[in-house]
């Protein structure tokens, strides 16, 4: 054995008997000279040769396949580099020891260094190559294994090389080569790692590319495979680093990022799975306990996402025990720098420490922050989620509590405050066990004077209680009021074309902008309960060390640089996690106030449809209603029905007309049929699938074929048939881009009958049993509604059942029944002539309509024109005006958002208001006044710490009156602070209210109101709450990083060659990050204004949803839009997180480099207090660094918010509202003479005129009537009398003035208007017939009782009866007599009917035409209508074809006259009736 060792070792002494032993000794592994150390090398590289071969001689193709550099990644090439060079530098090594050898002894012993070396290099040089060129052909379990083993192997030889060189104080060749050895194998394992990640993705890919072959299904699904985020395969190094996010950031360098480049969410982070989850833990709960709602949905969040939580609290407990090391490292480092006995060497292992620990501090707090993140991000789509589906099923009564307003806000306010909670909420505990083992170091530096810290802490904490209490109430009063003014502002904006028509729009600004005045109260008290509390915790840390400081003096504790400075390190440590209570506690109390809200959304009731909508086997049945003595009550009471003893049998394929005065029930009546009434006695079944078309027409955004199809499958000939039933094959073709054009939010760019045949078309398509049609004829002209009955009523229906509720008595003979409604009651059924002999109430229903439409001017001259024109003629002569879009460019554009850097311009915007910039600067100063006074508080303990000159009771003085000082300037920064978020919120919200209250229509025409709204909602919500304070953090703690950086270089200038490489690294990363940060997160506020978007227009259309069955595709949809969002917004969190992580490492390197320079330093070259000064300000550096990077790219985020909410601050006005040089006489317009001079109107710069040179004099009290096809220009003039839509040429004068030459406000208010679509608002009577106030209760009766409203309003609660969102209580009949009420009241000269009659029965009809007649008798009336009838008792008859004015005479004259356009219409009418009557 002895001889055998001779051999190995060159060293005698471990030849010995007597040392052998030593040889085998631990401390020898140490050495990396020793042979025992040459020995477990050689056979741990011998094993590994042998393993190798044995894989290739298994795998013999490996053998065979040749090496291709262009196949492989960078990181293969640079490893396969690396390992080759470290293994021919071991064989060059091991040759010339060999040489050596042999020249001085002719022997080739001792083996151990040359063996050692040649081993070293063959197997360094064919592992590197093999593993980095052969990588995806070996097996992977094997080449994990492999490649973990040998950096395991090389990570121990070189710590034991590197803790060698220390304590011997040696430096040697082989150092230098286990060093290398190691970043070779950290090499190794990376790419093995990196490559083995992505096998499977390459895999799955090249088999994706094959199987689009068998079906185009797997083309799709292999489309939304590729697209899936990185993150979804990334391995632990990837993970851990974020390296899978590199290929994004750098898509975001090289080009401005669309939503197409950002990848889609893996599997279970997606909306989908987490609701679903979520569903099903809540129901399993509600199985098992009976607890309150809250606590149960709150259980079930934190069941669902338990592991996450674990997971995110794990590597935050990680991240607080590297912290707590600093401040221990720190001791240790003073010591070893105060003893010169002490080696050199364990300075440079602490530094090193110092390096490792903050690598892992950064690793941990990283991927705490980044997995909290993700479970706020999922929680807040379930909850999106679950509101969406809730509002799908909410109850009427439930929308009264809910209305449209609050959903919104639950949706764009209250989930994005509970999403945040997750990220804080291991903030609570790790702020306390910070505490804790803080107060464990403190009381190691300073024994018995932690008490005082303890004290402070506690008192501290307490003070917070009551604070914590007020911020709480003050925060759930501005929420409440945040939701008043929502709900107003969407109201107003919902129906902004009616507020410009009664020039209402400047009175509804300044009720929201009152509104706002009350939130503001309550704004300004959250932000100064937030500012106390950022006070008292910032002031706290001083509290704490003047405490400490002073117990000391009087328990006689000595101060020294080291227990000082360790105090002062962990204090400073202390900081940052004490500074985020104030924020802790303020999104804990937001969550819960927005958390129980949407609690109790959740819990509000539901509609019961599914109790008597029965499935039945039996197709025969399909199609039939029983209703058996029920009552129905919107109010769900059973003592105030709304309809009443209803009995009612449907057999399959009949056709039912319900007819009645207005308000009588007959929309309630299909309400009920529809589940929609809650049914509260008798029975009632309906069997078979519903096609159902509202009264007021409600239109999705999108293409007129995707409206129509409803989310069916294309049926080209079912379509096709559809389009012709409802008569749109001629609209279509005078669409710019046919079925495919773009419809504006609610239908803005169609005509009223063009959007109700769309529905009509729509309910064709969908080939449903029972067919519920309110009222849809009423939009359209006389010619229209034939055709419509003919071919969709008798052909396209034939065979199913439908339900018609009609005020025209036109066609009701060709029905199987007809149900008479009055009072809410059915008073009979039966066939159209036995109601003739049976009823008298039905009588005088038909003899209305015929007094109305068989007047004797009208039959007299039907009979001579009879025979004039062929309806060939006809159609070639009217042609329907084209949509108000006919430039090749869709109405509805992509949402706006900036693009690139914007530099400081939003920013600039934020400040841009009285005094902003002031509070921001002087803010600022205060801040590096505080800072600096930080400074001069440790540099005076640092320099006299240890001066024997200076009495403790002077140095612990000073120090306190240093930190008042600062604290001073930090109340002030505080409250300027909040002057600064109060001031710009309140001054942004202003411009914006202004902005969208003066813009055009055409703005409205083409922007969805989700994207008003979510920039009224969540964006002004940030701007309220969070920008003031980020942006007051932002800048603060960048101070506080350069200050800590200054403070860190000051000890050796040396340090700079690293600070400044590592500062321009930084920059570098910030620029690539910001690139593409910025994109994400503009992309999450164009995203979540389409969430908004579908949500309003899913609660306006949530009836017709429920009819057709369709909540499972629009909440489907919803969850993609969720999903969408939420891609965008984790990629943005996740790019901070690569941001900082990388920031960080630069930082663990400055100041490791700053400490190996201290180390360096001759001994007593700096004092020891100086030296903790500086390495305490370089350990808080960290945080200084990441909390400045971290609130930049908060702040970032933010002002994005900003930017979207200034896009719309911006928007070009309409004309001035009051011109107070050229204002009309007060009693103008005096006669009422309206002249057009040659009048031309185009919608858009680009587009085509829409009216073209229009010349007519309406002379003063004349009655003028407006007829034409449908969509033929009649509502533009209207528009255009009142500048809704400015003139391209061409003038109005109106009693001797140009219109145009006055402001816009003077014009409106002169003139009276019912519009086409009768609005009323929520409130009370009273305040809809005057919202101005400007009439007497007794005025307001009077006029009731004109329009035949007084009973009604009387049996309710007067003028003090309740209308709730959209009027929905009150009938459209009801509320067209509403809006004459408000006509007569106002009494001007001209009054303006823009189709008033089409919703109401004919008798009501008579009624309101003879008060027209009587209470206007004076006045021009313009009448807009589609009932002949209604303007043959005019003056004069305007008819417009096209755009263009085809005729205008006395109707009498025009009916004379040869091939008379009106005459044509007459005639249609004529026949139209007459064929009406012969059924």
């Amino acid at each position: 054995m002895e001889d055998f060792w001779s051999m190995i070792c060159v060293d005698s002494s471990c030849s010995e008997t007597e040392g052998r032993s030593s040889c085998f000794d631990i401390k020898f592994l140490k050495d990396p000279s020793s042979c025992t150390n040459h020995l477990f090398i050689i056979c741990f590289e011998l094993l590994l040769l042998i393993m190798l071969s044995a894989v290739m001689i298994q795998n013999k193709s490996l053998i065979r396949s040749p090496i291709r550099m262009e196949g492989h990644s960078k990181l293969q090439l640079v490893s396969s580099i690396t390992n080759g060079c470290i293994g021919l530098l071991h064989l060059c090594l091991g040759i010339w020891i060999l040489e050596e050898n042999l020249k001085k002894s002719f022997s080739i012993f001792p083996l151990s260094w040359w063996l050692l070396e040649l081993l070293q290099g063959i197997s360094w040089m064919l592992i590197g190559l093999t593993t980095s060129f052969l990588l995806k052909k070996l097996p992977r379990t094997w080449l994990r294994l492999f490649s973990f083993l040998i950096f395991f192997v090389s990570s121990i030889f070189c710590a034991f090389s590197l803790s060698y060189a220390f304590h011997s104080g040696e430096l040697s060749l082989r150092l230098v080569l286990d060093v290398l050895s190691f970043l070779g194998a950290f090499l190794l394992l990376f790419c093995t790692y990196k490559v083995c990640t992505y096998e499977d993705t390459d895999m799955e890919i090249d088999g994706s590319l094959r199987t689009p072959l068998n079906s185009e299904l797997n083309e799709v699904d292999h489309v939304s495979h590729v697209s899936v985020t990185q993150f979804s395969k990334a391995g632990f190094f990837s993970l851990m680093s974020f390296w899978w996010l590199n290929p994004l950031i750098k898509r975001g360098q090289e080009k401005i990022l669309h939503d197409e480049d950002v990848p889609t969410l893996r599997e279970s982070d997606r909306a989908e799975a987490c609701y679903s989850m979520f569903i099903d833990q809540l129901n399993r709960l509600k199985q098992k306990d009976e607890s309150s709602s809250w606590s149960l949905v709150l259980r079930t969040i934190i069941l669902c996402h338990r592991r996450e939580i674990l997971i995110s609290g794990f590597f935050a407990l990680l991240k607080v025990l590297a912290l707590s090391c600093c401040p221990i490292i720190l001791n240790a480092f003073i010591l070893a720098a105060e003893d010169n006995e002490s080696s050199k060497y364990e300075s440079y292992v602490l530094a090193i420490s110092l390096l490792f620990t903050k690598i892992i501090e950064s690793l941990s707090q990283r991927q705490w922050y980044f997995r909290a993140r993700l479970v706020g991000m999922k929680v807040k789509s379930l909850l999106v989620a679950a509101v969406y589906k809730k509002q799908l099923r909410l109850s009427n009564a439930a929308k009264l509590i809910h209305s449209g307003g609050e959903i919104m806000n639950y949706v764009n306010v209250d989930a994005y405050r509970i999403g945040e909670l997750p990220f804080w909420f291991h903030h609570s505990w790790t702020t306390f066990l910070q505490l804790c083992i803080s107060l464990v170091i403190i009381f190691r530096a300073v024994g018995l004077a932690t008490i005082a810290s303890l004290v402070v802490i506690v008192l501290t904490a307490l003070l917070n209680t009551p604070l914590a209490k007020l911020q709480h109430k003050y925060l759930s009063k501005l929420l409440v009021a945040q939701d008043e003014r929502l709900k107003a502002s969407s109201e107003a904006l919902v129906n902004v074309k009616v507020l410009k028509l009664y020039a209402w729009e400047t009175h509804f600004k300044n009720a929201i902008e009152s509104l706002r005045f009350s939130e503001l109260k309550f704004l300004s008290s959250v932000l100064l309960q937030k500012a106390y509390n950022v006070i008292l915790f910032w002031f706290s840390p001083f509290l704490i060390s003047a405490a400490t400081f002073s117990a000391c003096y009087f328990l006689n504790v000595p101060l020294h640089a080291n227990n000082i400075f360790t105090f002062v390190a962990t204090i400073r440590l202390m900081q940052d996690p004490i500074s985020t209570i104030p924020d802790v506690i303020g999104v804990i109390i937001q969550a819960n106030i927005a958390f129980s809200r949407i609690v109790e959304f959740l819990e509000a009731p539901e509609l019961q449809s599914s109790n008597f909508r029965k499935t039945c086997f039996d197709e025969k049945l399909n199609g039939s209603i029983l209703i058996k003595s029920s009552d129905f009550s919107w109010e769900y009471d059973i003592l105030k029905p709304t309809i009443r003893k209803i009995n009612l049998k449907v057999s399959v394929g009949q056709k039912i007309a319900i007819c009645g005065e207005v308000g009588s029930g007959k929309s309630t009546l299909l309400a009920a049929i529809l589940g929609e009434v809650p049914h509260t006695k008798g029975n009632i079944n309906v069997y078979g699938k519903f096609a159902y078309v509202s009264q007021t027409a409600w239109i999705q955004t999108g293409t007129i074929q995707e409206n129509i199809l409803f989310g069916s499958t294309m049926d080209v000939q079912r379509y096709q048939e559809a389009l012709c039933k409802s008569s749109l094959m001629k609209d279509l073709e005078l669409f710019p881009h046919g079925d495919l054009t773009e419809i504006g939010e609610r239908g803005v760019n169609l005509s009223g009958g063009q959007k109700q045949r769309i529905q009509l078309a729509r309910a064709l398509y969908q080939n449903a049993d029972i067919y519920l049609l309110d009222d849809p004829f009423s939009a359209v002209d006389a010619h229209t509604a034939t055709n419509l009955f003919n071919e969709y009523i008798l052909q396209g229906l034939a065979g199913k059942t439908v339900l018609l509720v009609t005020h025209q008595v036109d066609f009701l003979p060709a029905f199987d029944y007809v149900l008479l409604m009055s009072n809410g009651k059915i008073l009979q059924a039966a066939p159209y002539h036995d109601l003739l002999t049976s009823s008298q109430e039905f009588v005088d229903l038909v003899n209305a309509h015929k007094e109305t439409a068989g007047s004797d001017r009208l039959v007299n001259v039907t009979s001579t024109t009879r025979h004039s024109n062929s309806d060939r003629d006809i159609k070639k002569s009217l042609m329907e005006e084209p949509l108000k879009d006919l430039n090749n460019d869709q109405l509805i554009k992509e949402e706006e958002r900036e693009r690139g850097d914007t530099g400081l311009q939003p920013y600039l915007q934020y400040l841009n208001h009285k005094r902003g910039i002031l509070y921001f600067l002087i803010g600022s100063l205060c801040h590096l006044m505080y800072v600096i006074c930080q400074i001069l508080q440790n540099s005076w303990m640092a320099v006299n710490v240890d001066n024997p000159k200076v009495r403790t009771l002077q140095l612990v003085a000073i120090y306190l009156l240093i930190g008042i000082s600062s604290t001073v300037f930090m109340i002030i920064r505080s409250l300027l602070a909040v002057l600064l978020g109060y001031q710009s919120s309140k001054y942004l919200f202003s411009q914006l209210m202004n902005s969208l209250f003066r813009a055009p229509m055409s703005f409205y025409d083409s922007t969805p109101l989700g994207r008003i709204l979510s920039r009224v909602s969540s964006d002004m919500s940030i701007v309220d709450l969070d920008v003031s304070f980020h942006l007051a953090y932002a800048v603060g703690s960048t101070i506080n990083c350069y200050m800590d950086l200054i403070i860190l270089t000051s000890v050796k200038w040396q340090v700079l060659f690293v600070s400044i490489p590592m500062a321009y690294v930084i920059i570098q990363l910030q620029r690539h990050y910001y690139a593409c940060a910025k994109e994400l997160m503009r992309m999450n506020g164009t995203t979540k204004s389409s969430i908004a978007n579908h949500v309003a227009e899913s609660v306006a259309g949530a009836i017709t949803i429920r009819a057709f069955e369709e909540e499972d595709r629009f909440f489907n949809k919803n969850l993609n839009l969720i999903d969408v969002n939420a891609s965008a917004f984790f990629h943005s969190f996740a790019s901070n997180e690569w941001l900082i992580q990388r920031v960080e490492t630069a930082y663990a390197v400055v100041l490791a480099s700053a400490a190996l320079c201290i180390a360096m330093l001759p001994f007593g070259t700096l004092t020891s207090g100086f030296i903790g000064m500086v390495l305490s300000y370089g350990l808080s550096l960290n945080g200084s660094l990441v909390y400045s990077i971290q609130s930049q790219c908060i702040v970032a985020n933010y002002i994005v918010s900003i930017e979207r909410i200034n896009q719309y601050t911006h928007i070009p006005s309409e004309a001035q509202q009051v011109i107070e040089g050229n204002r009309p006489p007060v009693n103008w317009p005096a006669a009422g003479k309206v002249e057009i001079h040659d009048l031309q109107i185009r919608y858009r710069p680009t587009g085509p005129l829409v009216l073209h040179g229009i010349n007519c004099t309406f002379e003063g009290g004349h009655k003028i009537g407006i007829v034409g096809r449908t969509g033929s220009g009649k509502s533009t003039l209207i528009g255009a009398l009142f500048r809704l839509v400015e003139p391209e040429g061409g003038r109005i004068i109106i009693d001797g003035i140009n219109i145009s030459s006055i402001g816009l406000h003077d014009l409106r208010s002169s003139l009276s208007i019912i519009p086409q679509d009768p609005t009323l608002f929520i409130g009370t009577v009273r305040y809809n017939l005057d919202p101005l106030s400007q009439h007497s209760d007794q005025e307001i009766w009077e006029v009731l009782q004109k329009c035949h409203l007084r009973e009604i309003v009387k049996d309710k609660e007067g003028l003090d009866s309740s209308v709730v969102e959209d009027g929905s209580n009150w009938s459209i009949g009801q509320k067209q007599l509403f809006c004459l009420g408000r006509a007569i009241l106002r009494r001007s000269r001209i009054l303006v009917l823009d189709e008033a009659t089409a919703s109401i029965d004919n008798s009501t009809d008579m009624i309101l035409q003879k008060t027209i007649r009587k209470e206007f008798a004076d006045c021009t009336v313009i009448t807009v209508a589609h009932r002949i009838p209604t303007v043959m008792d005019c003056n004069m008859v305007l008819v417009i074809s096209d755009g263009k004015l085809g005729e205008y005479d006395e109707p009498m004259k025009l009916m004379k006259r040869e091939r008379s356009l009106f005459g044509n219409l007459v005639k249609e009418y004529w026949s139209y009736f007459k064929s009406a009557e012969s059924h």
